[in-house]
């Protein structure tokens, strides 16, 4: 399994290439894919309808200001949804944030630190929730937390 990381523009690409570098750390198959919840939907509703099908085991989805990407990922998929929020609108990404960790009850997102630090952390989720089902995986885990939680 693999996961996709999702972000609404190419702006987000420098942070959540820190997701991208710890999950291959963990063994991890990734992708980055630009498509804005606002700019491009039914792309993402595309992207997500068929990522289960696509090999995808778990979605990192980032966004800024509004931060409707990670939810309407959510909306499509079944699969786990790990937001980002990043920074952009107001001071620190704080309306990102709000706006990721409030969606309505049955519809989670799992909804992480704002921008690089959140990254990394959602690589780490990810890589906890393939742990359950891949050994390799597991092995990597244990090894992160043995070294002080550094790759």
């Amino acid at each position: 399994m693999k996961v996709m990381i999702i972000m609404g523009s190419q702006s987000d690409e420098t942070v959540m290439k820190e997701c991208s570098n710890w999950l291959s750390w963990f063994g991890i198959e990734n992708e980055m894919v630009i498509a804005s919840a606002h700019r491009n939907p039914d792309r993402v509703r595309e992207l997500m309808v068929n990522a289960r099908a696509n090999g995808y085991g778990a979605v990192v989805a980032a966004a800024g200001m509004a931060a409707a990407l990670p939810g309407v990922c959510a909306a499509y998929t079944s699969l786990p949804v790990l937001g980002v929020p990043l920074e952009g609108g107001l001071q620190g990404g704080i309306d990102a944030l709000y706006s990721i960790v409030q969606m309505p009850a049955g519809l989670p997102v799992g909804t992480l630190a704002v921008g690089k630090a959140g990254a990394r952390n959602a690589a780490v989720m990810a890589a906890r929730i393939f742990a359950l089902s891949d050994a390799a995986v597991a092995e990597k885990v244990e090894a992160f937390k043995a070294q002080g939680y550094k790759i």
